[in-house]
């Protein structure tokens, strides 16, 4: 699980870096935290009942991944979906081909759903560079 947990990981140390006690604050919140992470390969058959789901990296998703995770969405949950175009790293995946748009595309009139585009890169210059150039 650490390769899946890394980005998690990395997010903890930037929140409570500045904490008194930062890896003990890390390691309580890892402890007590109910947070779980699952498979693409192993949703056929699953419901999330009662979840605050988090799809991240969404813009590197097929519109039928998408669909494959959303579709076992169970009562009282809420789902968020991640994503930056300008990140797509799979040369079979395009910004007018990524799931991540379709999605957007499809969502736009549910009235049960809201989008938020936020601009900017805060994680440096060069990784600015990199989404604007490379």
């Amino acid at each position: 699980m650490a390769p899946w947990l890394a980005a998690f990981d990395d997010n903890l140390e930037i929140l409570h870096g500045a904490d008194e006690c930062s890896n003990g604050s890390i390691e309580y919140v890892k402890e007590r935290a109910n947070i779980q992470f699952k498979s693409l390969n192993f949703m056929r058959g699953r419901s999330f009942n009662g979840a605050y789901i988090v799809i991240d990296e969404a813009q590197g998703l097929t519109q039928f991944q998408l669909k494959s995770i959303i579709s076992r969405v169970g009562a009282d949950s809420k789902l968020v979906v991640l994503g930056n175009l300008a990140q797509i790293d799979n040369k079979y995946i395009s910004p007018l081909t990524s799931g991540l748009t379709y999605l957007v595309e499809k969502l736009k009139h549910y009235p049960h759903a809201g989008v938020m585009h936020v601009n900017g890169i805060v994680r440096s210059r060069l990784a600015a560079f990199a989404e604007e150039n490379l």
